[in-house]
């Protein structure tokens, strides 16, 4: 009997050690991946809130730096100065390239990841800076303004794209006639929701111009699909309304210059 007890106890003993570093293994790769999705999370968050500031300097004509934005957060934070109210790349766009088909822009390309303006969803409470750009490490920051397709102002289709689950995801709550605004250092362009649809990720079709001001917003679809979705998400909306940033300014009257039905 104590020859078998001896024997049982080796195997027990081997096991626990194996069990224990399955454990360790587990615990590390867990923190590592919390680790991985807030840092990715928060410099995105970091990003976004920098350049809405930013572009609310520029807007008033003041140059923006990461001192003063350091020093108007930090007032916010601890309640000095509320200056702030708290409101997969899709194929469609590969890479940063002009989609196929795209007719030459009206004016200058912007440069790469270049801030375009800010873009907002009021009925869905969605606030995101807009950059050139559609791009992997663009769509990480930003929602991503389509190479080749309109600039706002410009006659023809404003084609943006974002993660649907970052930027986008609140557009599965979209619904038909929702007012979608886009802040430029030119002005200001309102656009109201005319249709949805969702389309496979090679019909590039749906980003080709009317011939009208409009704009299209893409994302991935199903929204909470695991791994690369197949199909595309698409949001068509038409220019109602576009005023001149120095009739846009906080506080002026708003003047309408386009009214299209």
């Amino acid at each position: 009997m104590k020859v078998h007890a001896v024997w049982n106890r080796k195997p027990a003993r081997r096991g626990g050690v194996l069990l224990r570093g399955l454990e360790w293994f587990f615990l590390l790769f867990g923190i590592a991946a919390l680790d991985a999705y807030i840092w990715v999370n928060a410099s995105s968050i970091l990003s976004q809130t920098y350049e809405d500031w930013a572009f609310d300097q520029q807007l008033r004509a003041l140059t923006p730096t990461i001192g003063r934005f350091a020093g108007d957060e930090m007032r916010w934070i601890f309640g000095r100065d509320r200056i702030k109210e708290t409101p997969e790349l899709p194929e469609l766009a590969p890479k940063s390239e002009p989609w196929p088909g795209a007719k030459p822009l009206h004016g200058k390309q912007p440069a790469r990841s270049a801030v375009i303006g800010r873009l907002e969803i009021p009925n869905l409470h969605l606030t995101a800076m807009v950059r050139e750009g559609a791009d992997s490490g663009t769509l990480r920051r930003a929602v991503g303004h389509i190479p080749g397709t309109a600039l706002p102002g410009g006659m023809g289709n404003v084609g943006l794209a974002g993660h649907r689950d970052t930027f986008f995801r609140a557009l599965r709550d979209i619904q038909l006639h929702d007012a979608i605004e886009l802040d430029t250092e030119h002005g200001t362009y309102r656009y109201t929701v005319e249709s949805t649809r969702i389309v496979g990720p090679r019909e590039v079709g749906v980003l080709a111009s009317s011939g009208a001001e409009s704009l299209t917003l893409v994302t991935c679809f199903p929204f909470y699909y695991v791994g690369s979705a197949p199909k595309r998400f698409i949001v068509h909306a038409a220019l109602v309304e576009a005023v001149p940033q120095r009739l846009a300014a906080p506080g002026s009257a708003r003047l309408l210059i386009h009214t299209e039905n």
